[in-house]
């Protein structure tokens, strides 16, 4: 019955348009009562969720993304990107997906690359003879890298989200993951993202002879030289440098990764206000303004999801579903496929923030029994994320390109089918090929990462 009243509940409050988090904050609260439980109980695991020193890294992320956001760092990577790809078939859409995939890094946030990048590429695009559904599956595609980056605000989520979830694998007793580790983890499956969107990218625009402009022409821009590429890349370089200090100040045991981050946050302002000088008073308060907001709604869903994750234990949640599953099949790959397929399908209407934080608990021990350790785990439920973002139903970041590009999502779907097959084939390559994910880790710490 606790569990009807918790599932019930949950979806009954979401179809009347109620918020993720007071929907599951409200339906955890009526469980509680239910099962006899104070009120105050309830209130003290939310709180409790939400007060950890490693959850500071979410609000100095997201404030140096809208920092950089507003700085102008997108102009310069993407006349960097130009500058690179610009003279191939299709050179203005290649050059977008490198763009996309490198400023990511530096937002950390899928909806905020393809605010930046699509405000600017996407118009752009379409004047030199791209259609506009190209033009929006290349952008919203390639800025799903930015939940795989260092500063991805996902990462942290995750990782507080498997914290307190053993397992045994090789023979090795797993608890929690490391962020550090996490943080690394993400850097050859981004490559392997661009990669696969970047084909996808060049074979559509060979195939309808992209660009094609109002008069006919279909010429390509010459390549500039590499003098003009070592320039622009110059250019974008102290933006691309946020990577590079969260990344050797982790490796180098000089920081946390919630130090890191504060650091990031103080090397943005710099660069934004004293090198670049792009930053006004007026985008300086909106930059603080919106991370505030996020930040809040962010920390909200982690408290109300500490409460779901006291109910789940509770009611031994996690245990019948792995139960079903091992009944389902006995292969280990082919249970992997299933957690794959309903992380996808959850994700096409969650919250990314709220898929992690509502699935992991429930997915990572069974992925655990079935060979793949909680930092390679981390790697498929982002790509798995993120691949709901800029899928139908929902995809809001879909419709926030379809919104720039002002074009239907039903259009930009029809020939999405390459970018959805380049997703998903990172995320196979991830879930069997644990190398992909946890090489770099294990190399930088010396010892096998899991």
């Amino acid at each position: 019955m606790e569990l009807a009243i918790l599932s019930v509940s949950f979806l009954v409050f979401l179809v009347f348009g109620v918020p993720v988090s007071f929907a599951l904050g409200l339906s955890c609260v009526l469980t509680y009562l239910y099962e006899g439980l104070p009120a105050a109980t309830a209130m003290q695991s939310m709180i409790s969720g939400m007060n950890a020193f490693s959850f500071l890294a979410v609000p100095f992320f997201i404030f140096s993304g809208e920092l950089m956001l507003h700085g102008g760092i997108a102009d310069r990577i993407l006349r960097f990107a130009q500058a690179t790809v610009g003279h191939f078939r299709g050179g203005l859409g290649m050059a977008n997906v490198v763009a996309c995939t490198l400023f990511g890094g530096v937002s950390g946030s899928p909806t905020a690359d393809t605010s930046a990048m699509g405000g600017v590429v996407i118009p752009l695009m379409k004047r030199e003879g791209y259609s506009a559904a190209y033009a929006v599956n290349v952008t919203t595609h390639s800025s799903l890298a930015g939940a795989l980056m260092p500063t991805s605000t996902n990462m942290i989520i995750y990782a507080f989200a498997a914290q307190g979830i053993t397992g045994t694998l090789n023979g090795q007793r797993l608890s929690g993951v490391s962020i550090g580790d996490l943080l690394f983890s993400g850097l050859l499956p981004v490559l392997w993202v661009m990669g696969f969107v970047l084909i996808a990218a060049y074979w559509q625009a060979v195939k309808f002879g992209y660009p094609r402009r109002p008069d006919g022409s279909t010429e390509l821009q010459r390549f500039p030289g590499w003098l003009a590429v070592v320039r622009t890349f110059l250019g974008a370089l102290p933006g691309l440098m946020v990577i590079a200090i969260i990344l050797f100040c982790v490796a180098r045991g000089i920081a946390t990764a919630t130090e890191a981050a504060a650091i990031a946050v103080a090397y943005s302002l710099v660069l934004t206000i004293v090198v670049y000088r792009t930053m006004t008073r007026q985008k300086l308060f909106h930059a603080l303004s919106k991370a505030a907001k996020t930040t809040g709604v962010v920390l909200l869903l982690i408290g109300v999801s500490n409460m779901l994750r006291y109910q789940m234990a509770y009611l031994e949640i996690p245990d019948a579903i792995e139960h079903m599953l091992d009944g389902a099949t006995s292969h280990a790959w082919l249970m992997l496929l299933y957690i794959n397929i309903i992380q996808i399908f959850l994700g096409t209407f969650v919250d990314m923030a709220a898929h992690i934080l509502i699935t992991t608990p429930l997915f990572l021990p069974m992925a655990m029994h079935a060979g793949v350790g909680p930092v390679q785990f981390g790697i498929m439920i982002l790509l798995n994320c993120a691949l709901g973002l800029v899928h139908p139903p929902i995809g809001s970041v879909q419709f926030i390109g379809c919104a720039i590009g002002n074009v239907s999502i039903g259009e930009t779907t029809k020939v999405a089918w390459p970018y959805y097959l380049a997703i998903f084939s990172a995320i196979n390559i991830v879930t069997y090929v644990p190398l992909f994910s946890t090489w770099l880790p294990s190399l930088i710490n010396g010892h096998p990462v899991f």
